[in-house]
């Protein structure tokens, strides 16, 4: 099957460039299964995979070992899977950018991330595919509380907490997400390419933030999920405290990333009103008495207050113009990921019209 690429980039409502994608017949997907110490269940998953989806020519099964004491490599192994095995665990967030990485260097379409815990059904794949099959989509996500769809049997603790999360997430982007914690999604190429993340711990929150600042079109899909894991425990939710601890500094550390003058213009704003109070008090106090004494304190709080604002305020406009350096730098980066990506899906496709 012939494969062509037109170079001639367009661009959408926000000034976004978007390339031309190839023709839906010739979709390449790649599902990535990461697991850690899930002997007993990633079998099961890598089996379930459909191989047949409208609209993808093919789809590959690749399972990422993050480290794993048991026989997880073994079984993925003889359940038909492409392995790639860590010698010691690196994090769900490091694991899921090597798969990036790696859907990137073999010229993918779609990427597609499902647990290796048996929670999600792999039979629900095609759900996530459609929406970015017919260019509806840039990332569709599963989503465990979206309305109108099953509930999860899980502890409450675990649903408030995600919930929180999605809150924190809705307050940050001003999109309205229901579950943005969920391990079951699916990308597009433009999504892969557009991508840069940095958290080794998890990415769930950090791409929601990510491909939201930068425009891309995020959809939830209802799917049944089982909310109690068969064996083990979450590697990523083992302990909650923790879990909301990490996932927060990844959110404000994406989200400062790219709305620094937002955050410290906040900030700043807080300083300069408490300090003026201050100062206006001092000052409402001299009239009415013709003396500073005993407030003078307000004085030396208020002013140290207001020019603590003002710094603020400055250090959120250094903030906006390395956000604009670091805008520039990712288009750059995009480019050379989209001519790399070209050129491996090019040498596949001849590689497999010379068969």
């Amino acid at each position: 099957m012939e494969h062509q690429f037109s170079h001639h980039p367009t661009r959408n409502s926000i000034g976004k460039v978007v390339l031309p994608s190839p023709s839906p017949q010739s979709l390449v997907a790649l599902v990535v299964v990461p697991c850690l110490n899930e002997e007993q269940t990633v079998e099961h998953v890598v089996r379930g995979v459909p191989r047949n989806v409208p609209g993808v020519e093919r789809i590959d099964v690749l399972v990422i070992d993050d480290g794993s004491s048991d026989g997880t490599a073994r079984a993925a192994d003889s359940a038909g899977a492409e392995v790639l095995s860590h010698t010691k665990n690196l994090g769900l967030g490091a694991t899921f950018q090597e798969a990036v990485r790696v859907a990137l260097s073999r010229g993918v379409d779609i990427l597609v991330n499902i647990d290796g815990d048996g929670q999600f059904d792999p039979a629900d794949i095609p759900q996530l595919i459609a929406g970015i099959v017919d260019g509806q989509a840039d990332m569709v996500t599963a989503s465990r509380f979206l309305e109108g769809g099953p509930e999860p049997s899980m502890p409450g603790i675990k649903k408030w907490g995600n919930r929180r999360v999605a809150q924190i997430v809705r307050l940050l982007t001003g999109k309205s997400f229901r579950d943005v914690s969920c391990g079951f999604r699916a990308f597009s190429r433009e999504a892969l390419l557009r991508m840069n993340l940095f958290g080794s711990f998890t990415y769930t929150q950090e791409s929601f933030l990510d491909l939201v600042f930068k425009g891309m079109t995020i959809v939830e899909v209802p799917v049944e999920v089982r909310g109690v894991r068969e064996f083990g425990s979450s590697r990523v939710a083992a302990s909650l405290p923790r879990y909301a601890r990490r996932s927060l500094q990844i959110m404000m550390r994406a989200f400062i990333s790219y709305r620094p003058f937002v955050f410290f213009a906040t900030i700043g704003t807080i300083f300069l009103v408490f300090g003026t109070s201050l100062l206006a008090f001092l000052g409402w106090h001299y009239l009415r008495t013709g003396a500073f004494s005993p407030h003078i304190w307000s004085g030396f709080v208020g002013g140290s207050t207001v020019f603590l604002g003002i710094f603020t305020f400055v250090i959120g406009l250094i903030g906006d113009i390395l956000l604009r350096i670091r805008l520039n730098q990712e288009s750059l980066l995009y480019f050379q990921k989209r001519s790399d990506w070209e050129r491996s899906r090019a040498g596949r496709e001849a590689g497999r019209g010379s068969v």
